[in-house]
C-alpha cells in the first residue's frame, strides 16, 4: 500500500491509484485492507495530547484512508467525506454568505435543485439556473454578488454535455468559485481539476460505490485555504460518514476501473439499440454522434459511460410507466451506478422536485426515460428492454 507522497513519485496509472493510493497495510496486524475502526473517541497520552485522532466526527483512520484515495484520484490534494452526497452539496454552498449568488446549470439532480431552491435561497442565497451551452447566458448573470459557478457534466437526466475548461476561463476571469459534480463520470472516465475547476463533488452512493449498499458523498480540491473551510464545516456541522459505509467505498473502489470499463461497453450497445428502435424518439448518450455536445465529450472524457435517457415517439406517460414497470433486469428503482441495471422515470421520480414548468424546458418530459446500465450480460438486457417495449 501506498501513501500519497510515494503515489506522487512513482507516478501510478489509474487502476493502480484505485487499489493502493492513500493506503497502507495495518501497522499493528498487516492487514492488507484497511480496518474498520469501529470507535467514537481515542485515547490521549495527556489532556489535549493525541497521536492523529481525538474523536471520530473530526477523523477516522478508515475514513480518512477513503479521503486520500478519493484525492489521487482525481488527481486531488485534498479529500472530504460526508454523510450523503447532498451532505457534501450543503458542505460547499456553505462556504458561501447570505447576499452570495450561485449560476448553476439549468439541467440539474432534482435533490441538488431542492436544496438550493427550498434551503438555501431561505438564508439568501440567490441562485440562477441557466443552460451552460452558451456563454452569453451566464456572463448575463454574473454580477458584483456571483460568487460561484455549479455544474454537472454529463447532466442529470438529459446526459448534456458542459465544457470544464471554457467554464474554467470564465470563472477566474471573473473571480468565481467553479464546482464540477462529477458523479456521472467518475474520475476513471474525466478529472475537473485536471481542466481548471476548484472544487469537485461526487456522491459515491453511486459508481464510486458501485454496489447499492451505501450512501455517500465527497468534495475533492487543491486549494488549502478552501480545503482548510471545507474541514471547519465537516467538523462543526458533523454531516460524516461511519467508518463502516467508508469501507464499503473504499473496498468498492477497487474495482472502478474494470466496473467503469463494462459500464461504457454495455451502454455504448444499449444506446445504439435504443437509437435504431422505431418506438423510441430521441436517445440521450454522449457518445452518439449525434449528441449536441459529442465533441467536447470527446476532448474531455475518456469514454461516455453507462447512463442513457430516451423519450418515446408518442410522449405518452401510461407508456413510459407501463415500460419501466415491467423490465425484469433493469430494476425500476431511483439511483444510479451500482452493478445492476436501473431503469427509472425522471418526471415522476429523481426529479418530482422540480415544476413541470421547469422540468419540461430542460427536456424532462412525461415519456423521459433514465437507464443506468449494468455490468451484466448484454444480450439479457436488450432482450428485458425489447419484452417490454412490445408491451406498449
Amino acid at each position: 500500500m501506498v501513501d500519497l507522497l510515494t503515489l506522487k513519485k512513482l507516478k501510478m496509472k489509474f487502476g493502480t491509484k484505485t487499489i493502493h493510493a492513500g493506503q497502507k497495510a495495518d501497522p499493528s496486524t498487516g492487514a492488507i485492507m484497511t480496518p474498520i475502526y469501529q470507535t467514537s473517541t481515542y485515547k490521549q497520552d495527556s489532556p489535549g495530547e493525541f497521536k492523529g485522532y481525538e474523536y471520530s466526527r473530526t477523523g477516522n483512520p478508515t475514513r480518512t484512508a477513503l479521503e486520500n484515495n478519493l484525492a489521487a484520484l482525481e488527481n486531488g490534494k485534498y479529500g472530504l467525506c460526508f454523510g450523503s452526497g447532498l451532505a457534501a452539496v450543503d458542505a460547499i454552498i456553505k462556504l458561501l454568505n447570505p447576499g452570495d449568488e450561485v449560476i448553476s446549470t439549468n439541467d440539474l439532480y432534482g435533490g441538488t435543485y431542492r436544496i438550493f431552491s427550498s434551503i438555501f435561497e431561505k438564508y439568501g442565497i440567490k441562485f440562477h439556473f441557466v443552460g451552460m451551452n452558451d456563454d452569453s447566458k451566464i456572463i448575463s448573470h454574473i454580477n458584483k454578488n456571483t460568487k460561484m459557478i455549479w455544474a454537472e457534466t454529463p447532466t442529470n437526466p438529459m446526459l448534456n454535455i458542459i465544457d470544464i475548461r471554457n467554464l474554467s476561463i470564465l470563472s477566474k476571469k471573473n473571480k468565481l468559485l467553479l464546482v464540477i459534480d462529477n458523479t456521472f463520470a467518475t474520475p476513471y472516465l474525466q478529472r475537473p481539476l485536471e481542466m481548471g475547476a476548484d472544487i469537485v463533488m461526487h456522491s459515491l452512493t453511486k459508481y464510486m460505490g458501485g454496489h447499492s449498499d451505501v450512501v455517500m458523498g465527497a468534495a475533492i480540491c487543491n486549494n488549502h485555504d478552501i480545503a482548510q473551510k471545507l474541514y471547519h464545516i465537516q467538523n462543526s456541522c458533523g454531516a460524516v460518514p461511519g467508518p463502516m459505509d467508508s469501507f464499503l467505498v473504499l473496498r468498492g473502489l477497487k474495482t472502478l476501473h474494470v466496473r467503469m470499463q463494462r459500464h461504457c461497453e454495455n451502454g455504448k450497445v444499449i444506446a445504439n439499440f435504443l437509437k435504431n428502435h422505431s418506438k423510441v424518439e430521441k436517445v440521450f448518450w454522449p457518445g452518439l454522434e449525434s449528441h449536441q455536445n459529442h465533441n467536447i465529450a470527446k476532448n474531455q472524457m475518456d469514454d461516455f459511460g453507462g447512463m442513457i435517457s430516451f423519450n418515446l415517439v408518442n410522449n405518452k406517460l401510461e407508456d413510459a410507466i407501463k415500460l419501466v414497470s415491467n423490465t425484469h433486469y433493469f430494476t425500476l428503482a431511483e439511483s444510479l451506478g451500482g452493478v445492476e441495471s436501473l431503469i427509472g422515470h425522471p418526471a415522476s421520480m429523481t426529479h418530482a422536485a422540480i415544476p413541470k414548468k421547469e422540468r419540461e424546458k430542460t427536456g424532462v418530459i412525461d415519456s423521459l426515460i433514465r437507464l443506468s446500465v449494468g455490468i451484466e450480460d448484454v444480450e439479457d438486457l436488450i432482450k428485458d428492454l425489447e419484452k417490454s417495449f412490445n408491451l406498449i
